[in-house]
């Protein structure tokens, strides 16, 4: 089940700071001595800037491979949580955690925010969070102030909330499981070094989870640009309806099976079986999470995904030629006009334009 998370009334209360350098590097941890209050006037904005890079609900959970207890992150979560020890010394102990991984050359040392939430929704109750923000790079800016009846100008260096590099929200909610976890990683795969060796999480899945997440596979791989779809030429027309006969295939069915997903949506076509392989292999590595190939379809879970079906045909004469997502094979036909040398698209439709 995909849930329902909200941020609206969130707000951050204490929070533990560190400086997290590269060990392989000789560079240092340092931690906070005291906690960090949040001004009151500060704290709304403050609270909406750290939560922003969370809109994405894919779920992850604490793991480990003998025992969810001896996931050293997930202890010290739970610890946190509980309220079994002080905040700022289970802060520290997750900024040490952090920089015990950080020992390959190519790991950026960085700033480290851990704060506590408050009033997170999950759905329509509300719960406590940790939110834990790595930030790798320091820009400057500039900032006019009022002195003395005149203004003036400085430059200044910070942390830019919208390039903050790698964080996790964790929510007080299933605890047993090891949690839900919301992460990113601006880099854009998701590192091995901050899912598998700091939190030590795999992705929370369930059969609506799994529907939407090899549907969305099977479409992002159809339609992207190394595509094997084949065809007379192998285009947006021809990627557009492969993609569609996956959307149809899960909704079609209560049960997917990957033999018959390659049956009938990849055609038994063996490069395509082959690459799409290694495309959903890819993601598993990058996710740290296999993906299942038999589980129950949630039809439910597609609407949006069926949303990103479709393209642009472009063509070197001012033309472009735009496909929604329930474009269907043979509203277009391609032919060749040998008196213009020039190829050309014939389109069939039931009503006039609008």
């Amino acid at each position: 089940m995909i849930l329902d998370i909200g941020f609206k009334k969130a707000t951050v209360g204490q929070v533990v700071l560190a400086r997290v350098g590269n060990r392989a590097n000789d560079e240092p941890l340092e931690t906070s001595r005291e906690i960090c209050e949040i001004r009151e006037e500060d704290r709304e904005l403050f609270s909406q800037l750290i939560l922003k890079p969370f809109r994405s609900h894919v779920r992850y959970r604490f793991d480990h491979h003998a025992s969810l207890e001896k996931n050293e992150t997930f202890s010290c979560v739970r610890d946190i949580f509980a309220e079994k020890s002080p905040f700022l010394e289970k802060g520290c102990d997750l900024a040490r955690r952090l920089y015990a991984k950080t020992d390959h050359p190519n790991i950026k040392s960085g700033d480290l925010c851990i704060a506590r939430i408050s009033n997170a929704i999950v759905s329509e109750q509300s719960v406590e969070a940790l939110c834990i923000l790595k930030s790798e790079t320091v820009e400057p800016f500039l900032s006019i102030s009022s002195d003395h009846g005149d203004l003036r100008i400085t430059t200044e260096h910070g942390i830019n909330p919208d390039k903050i590099d790698k964080g996790c929200l964790i929510l007080n909610v299933d605890e047993a499981n090891g949690y839900h976890v919301l992460t990113f990683d601006r880099a854009g795969a998701q590192s091995k070094f901050w899912l598998q060796e700091f939190l030590g999480v795999r992705l929370f899945t369930d059969d609506s989870i799994l529907t939407n997440q090899v549907a969305d596979l099977a479409v992002s791989f159809l339609q992207g640009s190394k595509s094997p779809v084949t065809g007379e030429n192998g285009g947006v027309a021809e990627k557009t309806v492969a993609a569609n006969r996956a959307i149809e295939f899960f909704e079609n069915r209560d049960h997917f099976s990957m033999q018959e997903f390659e049956e009938e949506v990849l055609r038994k076509d063996p490069e395509m079986v082959s690459q799409f392989k290694e495309y959903k292999a890819k993601f598993e590595e990058e996710n740290n999470q296999p993906l299942s190939d038999d589980f129950g379809i949630s039809p439910g879970e597609l609407a949006k995904i069926h949303k990103k079906v479709g393209g642009v045909m472009k063509f070197d004469t001012g033309v472009e030629v735009r496909l929604l997502p329930d474009f269907k094979e043979g509203n277009i036909e391609r032919g060749f006009d040998e008196s213009r040398a020039m190829g050309f698209l014939k389109i069939y439709f039931n009503s006039k334009e609008s």
